[in-house]
């Protein structure tokens, strides 16, 4: 009897004790247990940890320090009023496939988001996976499907756009549903005339011109032009116009917490990174894909990335990582060159799990004050779950009316 209770004791206390470990530490430790439990060498473990942490570390940190930047200037001026969060909202579709990234859309919209901070997140996430030239653009480029005689970009532009209204309201309907009435903002919401939105707006608006300066012209040859030409660097400057527009004492405050935030998530990163490295090296996947029915290769396809997205977590890693494998199947398959990379972006919406780099970012900024990780991940991975079956489902409506 003694023994039981001991047991039972131990077995209580080393539950708490795991329970109570951050998140990164357990995918750090899983991570290393899946190579030495796969029977891969010590130093191949180390090697692989290595690459995979790193594989996106640098390229985050160019993104986040500024758009963290760029947040904590405009949080310093207190925007967040009906106007901004509404235009915010209705910007980050095209922010999202502007930009080429959701997290770097939304960082640099919620501050002025407000109130509409989950519509803004999943309008982001649903333009980048849907709009040209981001998701389309990034897919149909993998799969070999564009050039002279493949699917004209004007045909991608319209499909995306016809696909992303639905899908991006099925994900604010979701958050409407999950979370309830959204009627009391995160600050006091006071009265912000046309002129000082404008204002408040100026470093989004600077960006989009950037942007769309850059996408007309293309490479001028000149590198640091086309750096300030390209989303990384246009969002440079428009976190370095926030500042300036920031009162001088208040600036190193900024810069210290947008320090703080990106360190944080750069090690959460990084750690779901080799974990999904490591995992995805694990799985056998079967190439295989049935061919005889459009809709059931369509339908494979679409299983077939959300089995990579679940690994990766990356969004653009799984863009990267299913193109090689979806590519012969579109070719020997005949089927819809169009409908095949929409299937894929649409498998990638699911889902917003903890190894995606995207769920901290939202959560920790628009679910801050949910305690527990479950309702976070019901909100996120649910949204985005409802998103992807919506856009399969008119996809496949469509496809049976024009084949």
């Amino acid at each position: 009897m003694a023994d039981l209770l001991i047991t039972s004791t131990v077995t209580s206390n080393l539950k708490r004790q795991l329970s109570d470990l951050p998140l990164v530490v357990w995918m750090v430790v899983l991570t290393l247990a899946l190579g030495l439990l796969g029977g891969v060498g010590a130093d191949e473990v180390i090697g692989e940890f290595n690459t995979g942490f790193g594989r996106a570390l640098g390229e985050f940190a160019l993104i986040l320090l500024p758009s963290f930047t760029l947040a904590a200037a405009l949080a310093s001026r207190n925007v967040a009023s009906e106007a901004a969060g509404r235009t915010a909202a209705l910007a980050s579709p095209v922010a999202g496939a502007g930009m080429i990234c959701p997290d770097t859309a939304y960082a640099a919209l919620s501050p002025a988001a407000g109130r509409y901070k989950l519509d803004t997140a999943f309008g982001a996430y649903a333009g980048f996976k849907l709009l040209y030239p981001a998701g389309p653009l990034i897919v149909a480029t993998g799969l070999g499907v564009t050039g002279p005689a493949g699917v004209e970009p004007m045909v991608l532009l319209l499909c995306g756009v016809v696909l992303t209204l639905p899908v991006w309201a099925a994900g604010v309907l979701w958050t409407r549903m999950i979370t309830g009435s959204t009627s009391v903002l995160a600050h006091d919401v006071a009265a912000v005339s046309k002129r000082n939105l404008v204002s408040l707006f100026a470093p989004f608006l600077v960006m989009g011109a950037l942007l769309i300066i850059g996408g007309a012209a293309g490479k001028t040859g000149i590198a640091t032009l086309d750096f300030f030409l390209a989303p990384k660097g246009a969002l440079i400057l428009a976190a370095v116009l926030a500042l300036m527009q920031t009162p001088s004492d208040e600036r190193r405050d900024c810069l210290d917490a947008a320090v703080r935030r990106t360190g944080s998530l750069l090690l959460i990163i990084g750690a779901a990174s080799a974990f999904g490295g490591m995992l995805t090296g694990m799985l056998a996947i079967d190439h295989f894909v049935p061919r005889d029915s459009q809709t059931m290769t369509l339908l494979a396809l679409f299983a077939l990335t959300v089995v990579f997205k679940l690994a990766q977590g990356s969004s653009m890693a799984t863009f990267a990582a299913i193109a090689p494998v979806a590519a012969p199947v579109v070719v020997a398959s005949g089927i819809n060159e169009t409908a095949a990379v929409f299937a894929i972006c649409l498998g990638s919406f699911v889902t917003i799990l903890p190894n995606d780099s995207y769920y901290w970012l939202v959560r920790r900024d628009s679910l801050q004050d949910e305690k527990g990780e479950g309702r976070a991940l019901r909100i996120l991975s649910g949204g985005a779950a409802v998103q992807a079956l919506v856009g399969m489902a008119i996809l496949l409506a469509v496809m049976t009316v024009v084949p």
